[in-house]
């Protein structure tokens, strides 16, 4: 049984996509997209420095256009059809991380590959606009005991607002607070600024999520054609107006990809494939999903290993021992 995993923001690094320029149409793929999105998808991947798809705006279409892209390299999909006509039988979940959850709904199937290019260009601006209102952003925590380390948040008014599993939170909120933090971490704990211009999923979103509502209005939406997860508490979504309802309002609320994980674990997944930009998924899957075998497509050269997997796992029913590992 094979989940495919697609990650969120911070995942984006410059010249990410040099490589896959060499893959059959991925170019022609990232052209597309960028037409939707109405920006230069291709030149982001290649070209664009660090602060440039840092912004919102720009890292969020760009990081659903890959995922779709690269699971489109695995599958070998035909040239323009949605990614929903081939991924019954080739793979049996689907989940994002954050922003990666609309890659996702498109692999299940709820949205057409464009709908959630269009409906990524809408967050990722409204996004931006809402983080441009206060100085915010997001550190990740580190180790530590999680019952201090969510004490050490409440104190300083700051949001677990990703709960991650194997031990690392991802605090948001205020600059001033995210310093006090850094100043001083919960005991042993260590903590990471990362590199996203605000406090995303938190009550600092609710601009976004009022606006990213009109826009998934004029959709509609459809069943999902392999189990889809929701990030915001891992559960089973099989209606296509309920994932789309969750994929607006997961804007201003926590992942918990910790829970995900452990749905992951109640179905009996066996194996685990990360699309491009991978490795940030991949390396909590080991610490937190034992026994599931991963592959992270982090370039090219790793589809070969993505392709023998979905061979190998994808359709398949868990035994009752990998089921209970």
């Amino acid at each position: 049984m094979l989940v495919v995993a697609c990650p969120g923001q911070g995942a984006q690094s410059p010249g990410m996509l040099v490589p896959w320029t060499e893959v059959d149409g991925f170019a022609d793929a990232l052209r597309h997209a960028g037409d939707v999105v109405g920006t230069d998808l291709l030149a982001h991947g290649t070209t664009s420095d660090a602060e440039t798809i840092r912004d919102t705006a720009v890292a969020q279409p760009l990081l659903v256009a890959t995922a779709l892209a690269s699971l489109r390299a695995v599958l070998e999909a035909t040239p323009g059809s949605d990614l929903a006509t081939v991924t019954p039988g080739a793979l049996d979940v689907a989940a994002g991380h954050s922003v990666g959850e609309l890659a996702a709904a498109a692999a299940a199937g709820v949205l057409s590959d464009d709908e959630a290019l269009r409906l990524v260009a809408v967050r990722g601006s409204a996004m931006s606009r809402a983080a441009a209102a206060t100085p915010t952003g997001m550190s990740a925590v580190l180790g530590g005991d999680p019952d201090e380390v969510l004490a050490r948040l409440a104190e300083l008014d700051l949001v677990p607002a990703n709960v991650n599993g194997g031990g690392q939170v991802v605090a948001a909120g205020t600059l001033d607070a995210l310093a006090a933090l850094t100043a001083q971490p919960p005991t042993r704990a260590r903590v990471v600024p990362l590199q996203v211009a605000g406090a995303f999923h938190t009550r600092h979103m609710a601009p976004a999520v009022e606006e990213l509502a009109r826009a998934a209005a004029t959709l509609v939406p459809r069943r999902p054609v392999v189990t889809l997860l929701a990030n915001a508490d891992g559960a089973e979504v099989t209606d296509g107006d309920d994932a789309l309802a969750r994929i607006v309002a997961q804007v201003a609320r926590p992942v918990r990809w910790d829970l995900c994980q452990a749905t992951l674990l109640r179905l009996g997944v066996t194996a685990l494939l990360e699309v491009a930009p991978g490795g940030v998924l991949t390396g909590l899957a080991r610490r937190t999903l034992p026994g599931v075998e991963t592959v992270a497509l982090k370039s090219p050269a790793d589809l070969d290993a993505a392709r023998d997997l979905v061979r190998r796992h994808a359709g398949t029913t868990p035994t009752a021992q990998e089921s209970q590992s």
